[in-house]
């Protein structure tokens, strides 16, 4: 196994740079590292490289180029590092030092340690969005009638609400603790008591983090020409949370770009439901009403902004709308520093087999070339994997939901996006 090299100060030119606004810029030749994950990670990372290089190849001609650098974390790290060390510092300050990075699904370790190693990814490196982009793309089987008229993004705070980890089992001496001063304050003020047998969980929510979360999703839809974003949340009953989560929401949209964002009572009172140009529409939605909006009104949501409970969620219940997470991509994303990432799990019964879809690891290649700005490359990737399915040959996991398709290996899957690159 290769050592996992430190970054340097050698390599500073092929280093992603954060201008003032905290968006990329990236230089022509720049290492990214990547985590090629557990179980069937090998299979979908060797597949996924091959797509994005070769995409990047045809987009630029030599002009710019990744290089890769692979850092360790889950069973490879624990392999060279001891069991307990599935996530080694070396790995986080390669992530924080390069800026923007990609990986595989990872499996955290039974016994202690980290409760999930992604999850210790997002906090120890603040990444504090979760952006899950949910589009159709065409000849993928799905579920409804229309997957076509599912286009959004969704934003989901990835640090706290059930992240924060804040929880005491039933019966135990701290929860019937917490419990007793919990029923006196709530006895004092004239509410309801909970049994000392029962489990605790604290659910915090701040204010700080619900503006950063809602700033980065107005700042995408501005940017991307979106028409709103809606809050989602359960605020009719978790008012001082949830609730609050859309007041504050509110709060950032009105404080901080008053200027380019209304209100839908704004809309509809002061122009007649005729969306000014340039100006995006600020909503919210009860998270249990959204569902069915997901599938009755797809088209009127363009960027969403949830709890991190409610993102979970609503982001696989999309992804299934058009395909299910095999096709969809995700990042987490903070002020300077963006990991890629598949969305689904490792599957070790099928790992080493070369047979399951890389689509969520090439498609978070995409959202990755993306926001470094090399559209180019990512529109061939996207342009060729249409075609590569529209042809039929697909893994099995489509293959067997589609007519007439020619079922392949997750290799010779990538393999066919590269040759439909020509």
């Amino acid at each position: 196994m290769k050592n996992q090299k430190q970054p340097d100060a050698m390599d500073s030119a092929n280093v992603i740079q954060w201008d003032a606004q905290n968006r990329p810029l990236a230089p022509d030749f720049p290492i990214i590292p990547f985590i090629e994950g557990d179980g069937i990670g090998p299979d979908i990372w060797a597949a996924s490289k091959s797509v994005l290089d070769a995409a990047v190849e045809r987009a630029y001609a030599g002009k710019k180029r990744i290089s890769w650098r692979e850092i360790l974390a889950g069973e490879k790290a624990q392999a060279k590092y001891g069991p307990a060390n599935p996530l080694p510092k070396e790995t986080l300050s390669a992530i924080s030092h390069y800026g923007v990075a990609i990986k595989g699904p990872l499996t955290t370790p039974v016994g202690g340690g980290f409760r999930s190693l992604n999850v210790a990814l997002r906090q120890i490196l603040d990444l504090y969005a979760c952006v899950r982009p949910i589009r159709y793309l065409e000849g993928v089987p799905a579920p409804v009638t229309h997957p076509e008229r599912v286009d959004m993004v969704i934003f989901r705070e990835n640090t706290e609400d059930v992240y924060a980890g804040l929880e005491w089992p039933a019966g135990s001496a701290d929860a019937r603790e917490l419990l007793t001063l919990v029923n006196a304050k709530s006895k004092a003020a004239g509410g309801t008591t909970v049994s000392l047998e029962s489990a605790v969980g604290i659910k915090p929510m701040s204010r700080k983090n619900t503006d950063r979360l809602v700033s980065m999703a107005i700042r995408y839809a501005l940017e991307h020409h979106r028409e709103s974003v809606t809050l989602v949340h359960k605020g009719n009953i978790m008012k001082y949370t949830e609730g609050a989560f859309r007041d504050w929401g509110y709060g950032v949209a009105r404080e901080k770009y008053g200027d380019v964002t209304l209100t839908e009572a704004d809309l509809y009172e002061k122009f007649q439901g005729k969306q000014p140009v340039g100006r995006i529409v600020i909503k919210d939605r009860i998270a249990d009403a959204m569902f069915q909006q997901l599938l009755l009104r797809p088209e009127e949501y363009d960027v969403i902004a949830t709890p991190n409970l409610n993102g979970d969620y609503l982001s696989d219940a999309a992804a299934a709308q058009v395909g299910g997470l095999g096709m969809a991509p995700g990042a987490n994303i903070g002020d300077c520093c963006a990991l890629f990432e598949a969305t689904h799990g490792t599957a070790p019964k099928y790992a080493g087999q070369d047979k399951v879809n890389p689509g969520s690891l090439i498609l978070s290649g995409v959202e990755m070339l993306r926001f470094i700005h090399w559209d180019e490359a990512a529109k061939y990737v996207v342009a060729a994997l249409k075609k590569t399915i529209s042809q039929g040959v697909v893994t099995y996991d489509l293959a067997r939901q589609m007519k007439g398709a020619k079922e392949v290996r997750c290799s010779e899957f990538g393999a066919a996006i590269v040759r439909n690159m020509d």
